[in-house]
């Protein structure tokens, strides 16, 4: 019996990266480039825009978990982007590290009270800029930075790939892994199918959204193995969210 189109297209799954995201948004190259070599080692996921209207785009098609921003940007400032980015609720709560030569203390002030997270004044040593990005990191995500995660009675060790609530192990699949420690970098949000495709399997491959129920379900039966109430919360036609405690 021949397989159905949808079977017939549907390539390879690839495994999404759960790495955190920062977005460079800076337009001297070799600024750039010193940067990421320093952030990809610290293991970091990178992506580089080289202008302000760049960057609204990125984030508006994937939204980093840190953006560093340069002030003096070709086609819209800095300062703007920065702007922008409050003023939206989706984006509202973003991370940003402001990169700037002014070196005056007025202008350090109107980049934090344009909702900058923090302020560096070129130039500046890799070893502050990794440190001031921790810091940030801890203070905003501190889901992403640490390895070893803990919301209500689940804990995720990230580096040892390891899964226990209320202290007892619990086995999971590289998926349901995934889908886990994406619920909890953000405890409480929900996430539509859609919006966990994009982060869990990556938004260029082809996976049908039913797929997202049946990796729930695996999910939600490993973490209630023991008799524990289940921590994932279905919300009516929005999708879904892990109970933050």
């Amino acid at each position: 019996m021949p397989s159905t189109a949808t079977e017939l297209v549907r390539p390879p799954v690839r495994a999404a990266a759960t790495k955190p995201y920062a977005l460079i948004v800076e337009d001297e190259a070799a600024l750039v480039e010193l940067i990421r070599y320093n952030l990809e080692k610290e293991g970091y996921e990178i992506e580089i825009a080289m202008d302000g209207e760049e960057a609204i785009l990125m984030i508006e098609e994937r939204q980093p978990d840190i953006v560093l921003l340069d002030w003096m940007l070709p086609k819209l400032a800095g300062i703007e982007v920065c702007r922008r980015l409050r003023s939206r609720p989706a984006t509202r709560n973003l991370p940003v590290i402001m990169l700037t030569a002014k070196t005056e203390e007025a202008d350090r002030v109107r980049g934090l009270d344009m909702g900058a997270d923090d302020y560096m004044t070129k130039p500046f040593a890799m070893s502050e800029l990794v440190a001031r990005i921790r810091a940030v990191m801890r203070r905003i995500r501190p889901a992403l930075a640490e390895d070893k995660v803990q919301v209500g009675d689940i804990s995720v060790d990230r580096s040892a790939h390891r899964v226990t609530r209320n202290e007892v192990e619990v086995h999971l699949g590289p998926t349901e892994f995934r889908l886990l420690d994406y619920f909890i970098q953000h405890p409480g949000r929900v996430f539509s199918r859609e919006q966990l495709l994009d982060a869990v399997w990556g938004s260029d491959v082809y996976v049908e959204t039913r797929t997202v129920d049946v990796h729930i379900g695996r999910l939600r039966k490993a973490l209630s193995k023991g008799g524990g109430e289940d921590p994932i919360r279905t919300v009516r036609s929005a999708g879904y969210a892990l109970n933050a405690g």
